[in-house]
């Protein structure tokens, strides 16, 4: 029986790869669509046809089109296509959750998307040069005050909401790992708090979150061996 349910993403965007593993941790049945950013692809009039904006993610679900990664999450929860731990139907639990997807866009995915794509995507796609040394400080202080606030405000507990992974703490530490290809890694003195979230979001959405992070974890030790 053909699946439904199409997921167009590519693993070099954050919320491709949120939604890629609440899909694998809801063991919701999908057809995994790649797209491949680097080539392209998401500007031809074939996936034009699938989003409008011609970005990723996108879901397809028979003749309805959906793109905006925290809309698909909704549609997909009220569907009952995703984990009620990730998305939880408590009223209050689920009112956090959106609290903190709607404070990272200003506060997280801001300045680290501004890091990531100044400092890597630019440069490596020949888009522009490599910032200068001022700059990268410029945007590693902003970074910096991004954790901060992560570390006072939301992190008294295991995870972002509490006590169990939500598609918050998926959200807000795909951002983060995405600074590696800049060769940014956390502080574990200045950020004891983040540090030790990340490594917790990363084991318990395990295998999944590896995967989904393949290229960045090779592309990160590529730039460190570049540099020796």
């Amino acid at each position: 029986m053909a699946k439904s349910l199409k997921f167009y993403y590519d693993f070099l965007s954050q919320p491709s790869r949120v939604l890629w593993m609440s899909l694998k941790l809801s063991k919701t049945p999908f057809e995994a669509c790649p797209v491949a950013l680097r080539k392209r692809e998401q500007l031809t009039d074939e996936y034009k046809k699938i989003n409008r904006f011609q970005k990723v993610p996108s879901l397809v679900d028979d003749d309805f089109h959906l793109s905006e990664s925290v809309a698909m999450v909704r549609y997909l929860a009220a569907k009952g296509q995703l984990s009620e731990q990730l998305y939880p139907k408590a009223l209050k639990n689920r009112a956090r959750i959106d609290e903190y997807l709607e404070w990272q866009h200003s506060n997280v995915r801001l300045p680290c998307g501004q890091y990531f794509r100044e400092a890597w995507l630019y440069p490596a796609n020949g888009i522009k040069g490599k910032p200068k040394p001022e700059e990268v400080d410029k945007l590693i202080k902003a970074v910096n005050v991004s954790l901060g606030s992560l570390e006072r405000f939301w992190l008294d507990k295991e995870f972002l909401i509490g006590s169990n992974l939500t598609i918050a703490d998926l959200f807000g530490a795909a951002e983060i790992n995405q600074i590696k290809l800049c060769q940014y890694n956390v502080n574990e003195q200045q950020f004891p708090k983040v540090a030790k979230w990340l490594d917790r979001v990363r084991e318990t959405s395990n295998p999944y979150f590896d995967e989904a992070h393949q290229f960045i974890y090779k592309n990160s030790q590529q730039a460190v061996k570049a540099k020796i």
